[in-house]
């Protein structure tokens, strides 16, 4: 039975800690190893997965697709080669396997060995670190060359360069490329242009083998590229070819074609984003324009509701409403007060003695008083009868009293 005391791990606890080791292990965190290919699967994402055997064993090999760089041939069953990079565990297999950063063709010599030393010392010395990058202007006016004066790269650098920006300044250091004392003209051209107060500086030449593109992998042109204060931008042989400078540059193109495109921006597409720059402001002004407008249009409007001028006109119109209301007020209240006077008036028509004396009535005064009675009248008084037109003076000659009652 299990002693009570005794440790039990899990699976991915074990794994964890052979990995640990693994990890801690210098040697195997940048190793090289020989051997044949095989079982060599190129994954879509951009992995490889391969194996490396020989007579003696077989080990499992993943280079991912950030690495791709480090492998400058395609490569197949069968391939003899040597693969630069760390091995680990796996964890979740529980497998380990050789991470490959770097994969040559066996046979490629000492070169090759020479090439991954430096670019080793130099990695550890910092020079390849991203913090000691220059940007790439975006616009620049003049570019720096140096390559060989004949060849394809320059041509390349030239066609491209002035299509893409034909007021460009390109200035040539014609330097030896390959050959005794080329790192030496490379070195030269560098320094030689970078006091010219350029905007970019394109280091390179065509494709070749190793041996055509030494050059650019030795000590004294990357230091002369990192020293370098004006921007480089490294343009060495094909896509697949890398060389030291290539780490040690600012930028890395493919080719020196590609060089030229990173370099110039395309005046073209340039002016094309002005025109629609220029065609958005354009816009945004008829816009604020209009709106600028609508406000005038608002403001005068406001100022015509509320300026004096439309103050007085509604004071006028108000005060002619008042006078015309005062005016049929006033016509009205005349209009009642005939009505009243003409009732008035065919009252007092009733009233009147004169009416009366028009429809053939008369009254008699005596001594200016009016008689009433027999009782005011005595025999031969003198009295006046009034009709309608005038006076009639008679004297009283008999007086009787008679009942009017009594004769209706």
């Amino acid at each position: 039975m299990r002693n009570k005391n005794q440790n039990v791990y899990t699976v991915g606890q074990v794994n964890s800690y052979i990995k640990n080791i693994f990890d801690q292990d210098y040697m195997l965190r940048r190793i090289y190893v020989s051997g044949e290919v095989s079982n060599c699967k190129y994954h879509p994402s951009g992995h490889i997965y391969f194996s490396l055997k020989d007579a003696e064993g077989t080990i499992s090999c993943v280079m991912f697709a950030g690495s791709r760089r480090g492998l400058a041939f395609p490569m197949r069953d069968g391939d003899n080669v040597i693969v630069g990079g760390s091995i680990s565990v796996y964890e979740r297999d529980g497998k380990y396997q050789i991470y490959a950063k770097e994969i040559t063709k066996e046979g490629a010599g000492l070169l090759y060995e020479k090439y991954l030393a430096l670019k080793a010392e130099l990695e550890e010395m910092g020079m390849f670190a991203p913090e000691y990058k220059q940007p790439i202007p975006a616009y620049v006016k003049k570019i720096g060359v140096v390559t060989a004066p004949t060849g394809a790269a320059v041509q390349d650098i030239k066609n491209i360069a002035l299509r893409r920006n034909p007021f460009v300044q390109i200035i040539l250091y014609p330097a030896l490329v390959q050959g005794e004392g080329a790192a030496d003209s490379i070195v030269e051209g560098i320094r030689r242009l970078d006091v010219l107060n350029l905007d970019v500086l394109i280091v390179g030449r065509g494709g070749g083998s190793i041996e055509d593109l030494w050059a650019f992998n030795e000590e004294k042109v990357a230091r002369a590229v990192f020293s370098c204060h004006t921007p480089v931008i490294s343009a060495v042989g094909h896509e697949t070819d890398t060389t030291i400078i290539d780490f040690v540059a600012d930028l890395r193109a493919p080719t020196p074609s590609a060089a030229a495109e990173l370099a110039v921006a395309d005046v073209r597409a340039v002016l094309n984003t002005l025109e629609n720059y220029k065609s958005r402001m354009n816009h945004a002004m008829a816009n604020q324009t209009q709106r600028a407008r609508s406000r005038l249009l608002q403001y005068e409007t406001k100022w015509k509701y509320l300026g004096p001028e439309n103050k007085i006109r509604d004071q006028r119109a108000r005060h002619a409403e008042l006078e015309r209301r005062y005016t049929d007020a006033m016509e009205e209240k005349l209009k009642e007060a005939r009505h009243r006077l003409a009732l008035y008036i065919q009252a007092m028509k009733g009233l009147s003695p004169l009416d009366k004396l028009n429809q053939g009535y008369s009254y008699v005064e005596k001594e200016g008083k009016a008689i009433t009675s027999v009782q005011d009248v005595k025999e031969g008084d003198l009295l006046e009868i009034c009709v309608s037109d005038g006076k009639i003076t008679a004297r009283a000659e008999k007086t009787s009293v008679v009942s009017w009652m009594e004769q209706s």
